[in-house]
């Protein structure tokens, strides 16, 4: 006896079900030259954007880190400083015949993973030995204004970083962004040192902020050193 048409078309559906769910999904359309061309632009105007920033974020801090003997202001300076110097590997990036290379794009990675290294190596050891040295930090509310206008404006600029990022398919882009996205997160946290400092006296707030600054990078340097964190479209 023949099954009616319910019965096989049921049995379709079963056949059909488990083969649907191991289907990858689609893949995001690729870019025409004329809007790669376009979004590279887009990533070297948000790269020179951020330098220009990040290099005067670098004065304020590093002369009120001096200033006040705040080593979490020195090292959310040298932070600055090296975020300046990933937008310059993201243009160095999208420049010249480095375009559409995979070993250029794996090379700024690394570049970029390494500057978090020293980084993290140069404000954990100052963070130390203020820790064990007793140096007591003063108040600094320049540093204080300095937190509080970056933590809120820096995700924006992450965020454009990494549209563009995911866009183009570039981990080193999206990483950069990430690094801008640290720098909000580690502002709030040394607004939190700075503040603790100033109105309550707790002068070791100021160097574990740093330490939080210098673990954070740390990690960061990590995943971009093997690749990670990359766009969805990676």
């Amino acid at each position: 006896m023949r099954p009616s048409l319910a019965e096989q078309t049921s049995g379709q559906l079963l056949q059909l079900t488990p083969t649907t769910r191991r289907l990858p999904l689609a893949p995001s359309p690729r870019l025409t030259p004329a809007e790669r061309a376009r979004f590279e632009r887009r990533a070297r105007l948000l790269a020179w954007g951020g330098i220009g920033w990040h290099l005067i974020e670098f004065g304020i801090a590093l002369g009120a880190g001096i200033a006040a003997s705040s080593i979490a202001l020195i090292g959310f300076g040298a932070d600055s400083l090296i975020e300046a110097f990933a937008g310059f590997v993201v243009i160095w990036l999208f420049t010249g015949r480095r375009l559409h290379s995979p070993t250029a794009e794996r090379r700024a990675q690394q570049v970029i993973a390494a500057s978090f290294f020293v980084l993290a190596a140069y404000v954990g050891v100052e963070a130390i030995r203020t820790l064990v040295g007793g140096a007591h930090p003063e108040a600094s509310w320049v540093g204080i204004g300095l937190a509080a206008f970056t933590a809120p404006t820096m995700p924006l600029l992450a965020r454009a970083k990494r549209q563009v990022g995911s866009k183009l398919n570039s981990s080193a882009t999206v990483k950069e962004g990430a690094q801008n996205m640290l720098c909000a997160y580690l502002s709030i946290g040394l607004l939190v040192g700075l503040l603790l400092n100033a109105l309550v006296g707790w002068w070791w707030a100021d160097p574990a902020a740093a330490l939080l600054i210098a673990a954070v990078a740390l990690k960061e340097g990590r995943e971009s050193w093997r690749g990670e964190g990359c766009c969805d479209a990676c």
